[in-house]
């Protein structure tokens, strides 16, 4: 089985973003990383996919290590071998595939009509445009200049896919085995994730019988463990010691591990760490309008380059996971403050519209969120000021422009389209009339609400 790779660049002033995009022979995105690199004279661009025609072999780019690895044998890529390949990692560590094989590669100037010309219109290309749309190589220039003609406002099929980018894999659910406490599941692991489990044998157990679903079994935690301080302690130990190569973008922020939401905390997890253990993870979102004119208006912010997930990519106003030992409004609050300097006095007013929920499974990671959505109606005097660095800046848009971004494009990190489009159908802007209008709205909750 042999893999494809996207791999472009974009330059901006201070630096230069490389994308790296990973798909199977189904044309299944199974990978897809981002490094940022701060001196812009490097900058290049390269396209490398095996579809490409009449191409000569020059060389690959990989984003190496041991996450990645485990990403594609997770999908049966193994057994690589090349010509010629250098590899990088975006945390510099050693690369763990030594060998890339028969991915023919040619460096250019990067352009949607080169792309489209250089590649056959298969259906393991077909979303390759779109696929470039989503990094963060957009300007507000760009966003400003999405034409409202591209699709009829009460045209859902953009909608739709978004929904799609959120809920992905959900085929290979039988990979993954129940993480259970206390007789309740808590999580699922991948099979494949737990050869890395499997030398802690202090701290996990494996198993095999039917008894929570699964004929491959379920893993628990040992016995000796019977408090959340232990079992804390030990699972931070355990993902000290697996580090950042097998599991990226450790914050040492802890979630709470429960079966739903409420319920029983039998220990907290490393946020980091959550996906890896198919946690139930919640959040708190919120959509900041003004109203002028008799329009409505979002105010939008494009995150940080220097993020370490969806850099440079849009978001709504507010956001932020639910960490252990904080309810979800006075976690609102403080998130108000840090990412875009909303005092209490303001932030206070938000009302809480419900929850979206998603569940999407990516190689080893299997991640259920659940997300609070708040509205908070602002004064058309304020401006957002973010306190945290996270937030590079920020617009204040016509909902309805918001609206033909979410269809047309995919410059908003992917979960932020769900709470939006949430956001849409509660103040009118999707209608009943409109062709779809109860699958979509069915779909802003396709994962587990508990």
């Amino acid at each position: 089985m042999s893999t494809s790779i996207l791999k472009c660049n974009a330059r901006y002033l201070s630096g230069s973003l490389s994308v790296y995009q990973w798909w199977d022979p189904t044309g299944n995105i199974i990978q897809r990383t981002k490094t940022w690199e701060r001196n812009p004279s490097r900058s290049i661009a390269a396209f490398s996919v095996e579809q490409v025609k009449n191409m000569s072999v020059s060389s690959c780019i990989i984003a190496g290590g041991q996450r990645h690895h485990d990403h594609l044998a997770s999908h049966g890529v193994r057994n690589f071998s090349s010509l010629s390949c250098s590899c990088s990692h975006p945390r510099n560590f050693y690369p763990m595939i030594p060998n890339i094989s028969k991915i023919r590669s040619l460096y250019f100037t990067l352009n949607r009509n080169s792309v489209a010309a250089a590649v056959s219109p298969s259906s393991s290309t077909r979303n390759i445009i779109s696929s470039i749309s989503n990094d963060s190589s957009f300007t507000w220039d760009d966003v400003f200049q999405i034409s409202q003609q591209r699709n009829g406002s009460s045209d859902l099929s953009g909608y739709f896919e978004k929904m799609k980018l959120c809920n992905r894999g959900l085929e290979r659910r039988s990979d993954f085995i129940p993480f259970v406490i206390e007789d309740q599941i808590v999580g699922y692991v991948h099979n494949g994730f737990l050869n890395h489990l499997s030398k802690f044998k202090d701290v996990f157990t494996r198993i095999k019988d039917d008894t929570y679903g699964s004929q491959s079994g379920h893993i628990t935690l040992q016995s000796a463990l019977k408090t959340p301080e232990h079992r804390t302690e030990a699972l931070e130990n355990v993902i000290k010691s697996l580090g950042e190569e097998v599991i990226p973008g450790i914050r040492n922020e802890l979630y709470p591990v429960t079966s739903s939401y409420g319920e029983q905390v039998y220990f907290s997890l490393e946020r980091a760490a959550a996906p890896y253990f198919g946690i139930k993870v919640y959040g708190v979102h919120m959509c900041g309008y003004v109203e002028r004119d008799g329009e409505k208006y979002l105010w939008i912010g494009k995150r940080s380059e220097m993020k370490q997930t969806y850099p440079g990519m849009l978001d709504h106003l507010v956001a932020g996971g639910m960490p252990h030992g904080i309810s979800p409004g006075d976690n609102l609050v403080k998130e108000c403050e840090e990412e875009a300097g909303i005092p209490r006095s303001i932030s206070s007013r938000a009302i809480p519209v419900g929850v979206v929920s998603y569940m999407d499974i990516d190689g080893y990671r299997f991640k259920r969120d659940v997300l609070f959505c708040y509205d908070l109606k602002l004064p058309e005097s304020f401006v957002p000021n973010n306190q945290d660095g996270e937030v590079g800046s920020f617009k204040l848009l016509p909902v309805t422009l918001v609206a033909d971004v979410i269809r047309n494009t995919n410059f908003f990190k992917a979960n932020c389209n769900l709470v939006i489009v949430d956001f849409l159908f509660r103040h009118g802007y999707i209608k009943p009339e409109d062709v779809g209008y109860l699958k979509l709205l069915q779909s802003l909750r396709s994962g587990d609400c508990s």
